[in-house]
């Protein structure tokens, strides 16, 4: 029993870890941004190579969990991943901080994807849903890293002394959690096969679904801060904010997921969901004040919130295919919104504006609210 407690704050935590370093990185993109006077294509470029070189590493990491044992994987990614953001902040060329990012997105993408394997891992051993409060702490460790950039960017605090006090921090805690013992599960028998393998059938529709919420996703976290600035004249400060309540209201909804889940099912929880984000993507279409676009990215983050653990958990207990490559198939093809998002937004708001690039969001909800369905294991 005190092992599967240990596993499951071992896996929580390893999930806020990850989510810090992500909103810490994401708080931070209009500075980033205008200390290297990049233009929004240019900037939708940079993020583009950073999410190909996470969406690259997502089958290799997902073979590893599978033959080396998914906590394995996962306990040396999350060394490398408390030190890049340090990387990214005293890159002195827009080269080297292409650099910086393709690191970012291999380390970053594929510990997502191990330590996702290894939630799974967890949640079977519970014999209950536990995903969605894994990827709670993911945002309760993104929010906490989004309000830090908040709080020192509103002190004038800059990224590189910001980034270096993070990573020493993180790096001390990740230490800590590697160092908690954990009996792993490997599968050998996959060994020979290929790296990465197409899903199919019903899994390939709970793929198009972890898409639209990762490009959601991904776009609400990359865009959020630049959109408040364009639209509403705010702060570098309050700019943040949006990500922050964005990720508080992901937490929220996630912290409840499991129960909901439990109680309604993964199809009808998914189709609720879908609507609220409707909602909110609508009202940043339609407003240009600081507080509904605020609200507007609350609603998004309350409506996606439980999308992505579905797929995964959904992923994780396929029939067809071993675990931590079902996974990698799902965030490979999946996040693939977080590829094409930042550029598809980037590029229509260099062509017009950065409120009409955002009209992609109600698009998606509507997509996750027709699919929904094939979010339950029933449907396989």
């Amino acid at each position: 029993m005190k092992l599967i407690r240990n596993s499951r704050f071992s896996v929580a935590s390893l999930f806020s870890i990850n989510g810090a370093v992500f909103g810490i990185w994401a708080s931070r993109i209009p500075a980033i941004s205008s200390g290297h006077d990049l233009s929004p294509a240019s900037f939708g470029v940079l993020l583009f190579l950073a999410a190909a070189a996470a969406i690259t590493a997502f089958s290799v990491f997902g073979r590893a969990a599978d033959n080396y044992g998914a906590s394995v994987i996962t306990k040396r990614a999350s060394i490398f991943n408390s030190v890049i953001l340090v990387m990214v902040a005293f890159a002195p060329s827009v080269w080297i901080l292409a650099v910086a990012l393709i690191f970012f997105g291999i380390i970053h993408g594929g510990m997502d994807v191990s330590m996702n394997a290894w939630a799974a891992e967890v949640e079977r051993k519970n014999e209950r849903p536990l995903m969605s409060s894994f990827h709670a702490m993911w945002s309760l460790g993104a929010g906490v890293g989004a309000g830090s950039g908040f709080l020192l960017a509103t002190y004038s605090v800059g990224v590189p002394m910001h980034f270096t006090i993070s990573s020493i921090v993180i790096l001390v805690f990740t230490l800590v959690i590697v160092a908690i013992p954990y009996q792993t599960v490997q599968s050998i028998q996959h060994k020979n096969k290929p790296i990465y393998i197409l899903p199919k059938g019903p899994l390939l529709v709970v793929t198009i679904v972890a898409f639209c919420a990762s490009l959601s996703e991904g776009a609400v976290a990359d865009w959020s801060a630049i959109f408040l600035v364009s639209v509403s004249s705010v702060s570098d400060g309050n700019a943040a904010l949006g990500y922050t309540m964005f990720s508080f209201c992901m937490l929220i909804m996630r912290l409840a997921g499991d129960k909901v889940v439990l109680k309604i099912g993964p199809s009808k929880t998914a189709r609720y969901s879908g609507l609220v984000a409707m909602i909110g993507a609508l009202i940043l279409t339609i407003f240009d004040t600081f507080i509904p676009i605020l609200i507007g990215f609350g609603l998004i983050g309350l409506g996606i919130a439980v999308i992505i653990p579905l797929a995964f958990s959904r992923a994780a207990n396929d029939k067809t295919m071993s675990q931590g490559s079902a996974i990698a198939s799902v965030a490979t093809l999946g996040y693939g919104g977080m590829l094409i998002g930042p550029l598809l937004i980037g590029f229509i708001a260099e062509a017009t504006s950065i409120k009409t690039s955002f009209l992609i969001f109600p698009i998606l909800a509507f997509i996750i609210i027709i699919l929904s369905k094939h979010l339950s294991i029933k449907s396989q």
